[in-house]
């Protein structure tokens, strides 16, 4: 599918949600397709992802970062590290509107994009920062970070544990989990627990990593 065919496009969103047993209203769902539409535009100037389709965009990209949510469920104050072109930042943002979600990339025109998403969707619930993370300073520290294809854990966790609140985790979401990568992460981080995902729609493994402070 080279054009934006929301009808079609929507009854694929639709039919995922519900494989994922995801409570969305109709708003939040149009305003995941809101999101889409401009990801689609947006990404033919700025080369905010590689998947050019956005049939594809709906399962590699809305669909896989969904399929996270529920890891979610007790966090109110998440950073999305590396958002890029927002992902899972935005869908976080969309689908628990009472959490806060701040989204941090160095590169600007990706924050610019996601300065406009935050406006044409009216989401009150988002932050997006232009810095380094390891430069980020906030009042409130986070409960959760997450990132998504972003960098080595070990490298993640180095760059943003400044930022996790006592009692916190860092969520990555991974294709795979290698187990080299684990065992690189430095004390006093460690890898908590591995948990599959099962994205509709998308035959490939699919990963998250949950890490905590041991001491």
């Amino acid at each position: 599918m080279k054009f934006f065919d929301r009808p079609a496009l929507a009854n694929v969103l639709a039919g995922g949600i519900k494989e994922l047993q995801l409570d969305l209203n109709q708003q939040q769902h149009e305003q995941l397709l809101d999101y889409l539409a401009l990801l689609f535009k947006w990404n033919s100037v700025y080369n905010l992802t590689s998947v050019r389709d956005p049939m594809q965009m709906v399962t590699h990209h809305v669909l896989d970062s969904l399929a996270a949510v529920p890891a979610f469920a007790g966090a109110a104050n998440v950073l999305d590290v590396g958002a890029g072109g927002g992902l899972p930042g935005i869908v976080l943002a969309i689908a628990r509107p009472h959490m806060n979600v701040s989204l941090i990339d160095t590169v600007h025109k990706k924050t610019a994009f996601l300065t406009q998403v935050k406006a044409e969707l009216g989401l009150a619930n988002v932050t997006v920062y232009t810095a380094r993370v390891e430069q980020l300073q906030v009042a409130r520290p986070f409960d959760v970070i997450t990132s998504r294809a972003f960098a080595d854990l070990s490298d993640f966790v180095n760059w943003s544990g400044h930022l996790l609140a006592e009692g916190g985790e860092f969520i990555a979401l991974k294709g795979t989990a290698p187990a080299d990568e684990q065992a690189r992460i430095p004390d006093p981080w460690k890898v908590t627990k591995l948990a599959p995902l099962q994205v509709p729609g998308l035959q490939a493994e699919r990963h998250l990593v949950f890490i905590r402070r041991t001491i």
